[in-house]
């Protein structure tokens, strides 16, 4: 048997073929001896159970059938799971070479921490870079304030899962979020300013195809917190900037979904709760102001392929982060 201590992946799949041999082999190729991998396929029917059928001598559990989405499969592998750390991986998904090692040693030298999260690159359909989602050292209030941690990149420790308890089943786009929300009460999270992880982002993907979503669950989120008695206090104090925050979020997906003066009116009414919170997608803002007045869709894509032309030359390109004490 392995020293290493016991991580436990969970890839939830549904349809997503051209993505999940790449998944499965990120997860397979990291080269830790005490890995338990689960796949969860949701029934496709674009030959996605024929790949998973082709790794399933390396994968400890897999299972193909019918679910209530994606919360319920990776609850499914929760459930199942005898990892003393745990994460999952969706199947468009990729893990940076070394990570679950180097998870793991983190969370082995701070015992008190609940979860560990890295920071996460953007790419594209084919694979290519085009962002760094850069995170800062939060807390529970930051993840209150709607500052949000990729979730390829977080690895939790089993004991404060089971504590924090599953995915909520009524949560289709921040089900991640508010478990970090709850897993976050469990322990201190620890942040690692290296490269964790990749979310691929395309056309099919949810932040995509269904932004508008987001914003909503943002909204039952900050609606939801008040309610519960480790957040109440600290609500109290901050509810303005936690409203600014969703209605932030919203103002996000619902530009990345092509709905411009709908986050337009979200984003004013972010500066109007708590202006810093807002201001810090000023550039959104902007692009907000400016596109409902002219076609910008050509400088867009400009200001995209020169952000890709600056992480294939090495130069480090990171986003802001989003941390607004």
């Amino acid at each position: 048997m392995s020293d290493q201590p016991r991580v436990t992946i969970i890839t939830p799949s549904y349809n997503q073929a051209a993505f999940l041999e790449q998944t499965i082999l990120s997860v397979l190729e990291q080269g830790y001896s005490n890995l338990e991998y689960f796949v969860v396929d949701g029934g496709s029917s674009d030959g996605s159970k024929e790949i998973i059928e082709k790794y399933a001598d390396r994968i400890d559990w897999w299972v193909s059938e019918t679910d209530m989405g994606q919360a319920e499969a990776i609850n499914k592998g929760f459930a199942r799971a005898t990892g003393d750390y745990i994460a999952w991986l969706n199947s468009d998904d990729l893990y940076q070479p070394g990570v679950i090692e180097a998870a793991v040693n983190v969370l082995e030298a701070n015992p008190d921490a609940s979860m560990v999260y890295g920071d996460v690159v953007s790419i594209d359909e084919n694979g290519s870079p085009f962002n760094i989602m850069a995170y800062g050292d939060w807390e529970l209030k930051d993840l209150m304030l709607f500052n949000i941690i990729g979730q390829p990149g977080v690895f939790m420790r089993r004991s404060a899962l089971q504590k924090a308890g599953p995915l909520d089943l009524s949560y289709r786009f921040l089900l991640d979020h508010h478990l970090w929300l709850r897993v976050a009460q469990q322990g201190r999270m620890i942040h690692v300013p290296e490269l964790y992880a990749s979310a691929r982002i395309h056309p099919g993907a949810k932040n995509v195809a269904l932004a508008r979503g987001f914003g909503q669950e943002a909204y039952q989120l900050a609606a939801w917190m008040p309610y519960q008695p480790a957040l109440a206090d600290l609500y109290k104090k901050n509810h303005r900037k936690i409203w600014a925050g969703a209605n932030r979020m919203n103002a996000r997906y619902l530009l990345d979904g092509g709905e411009t003066w709908k986050a337009l009116r979200a984003y004013i009414r972010s500066f109007f709760l708590y202006p810093p919170i807002a201001l810090t997608e000023w550039r959104r803002i902007g692009y907000a102001a400016v596109s409902l007045v002219f076609n910008v869709e050509k400088l867009k894509q400009k200001y995209i392929d020169r952000r890709k032309q600056n992480l294939f030359d090495g130069t480090d390109v990171r986003e802001p982060s989003d941390d607004t004490k």
